[in-house]
Formats: C-alpha cells, sequence, structure tokens
C-alpha cells in the first residue's frame, strides 16, 4: 500500500501527525509521509489516517 499527502488540500491541521507519527510528519506547513510505502501492519492506520482527514488531503493507494 502506498499513502501520500496531496499539499494543494492540507490545510495544516496537523491531524494525522498527531493521530498517526509513525506515518506522518509536518514540512513547510503541510503534511507529508514519512514514506510512501506503508508497512503491512500500518496499513489500518494509513486507512483511519485518510478516513479523518478533513480536508481528504491523504491519498491511499
Amino acid at each position: 500500500m502506498k499513502v501520500k499527502v496531496d499539499p494543494d488540500l492540507c490545510t495544516s491541521c496537523e491531524l494525522c501527525v498527531g493521530d498517526h507519527p509513525e506515518l506522518f510528519e509536518m514540512k513547510d506547513d503541510v503534511a507529508v509521509a514519512i514514506t510512501e510505502e506503508v508497512s503491512a501492519d500500518m496499513e489500518a492506520a494509513a486507512r483511519d489516517a485518510a478516513d479523518n482527514c478533513p480536508a481528504g488531503a491523504i491519498i491511499v493507494e
């Protein structure tokens, strides 16, 4: 699974970073995925972050 953040949609609310710091960090006032490839044990966390993102900026594939 892959996860990424659309910087044009990110509102810098930091919800994903607060909930899943193992997957996301803030860089230049927008959230970014620490790594694009998500391990199998982190897939549920990536989906949770995408579901909870108020801006819909997190994309999982």
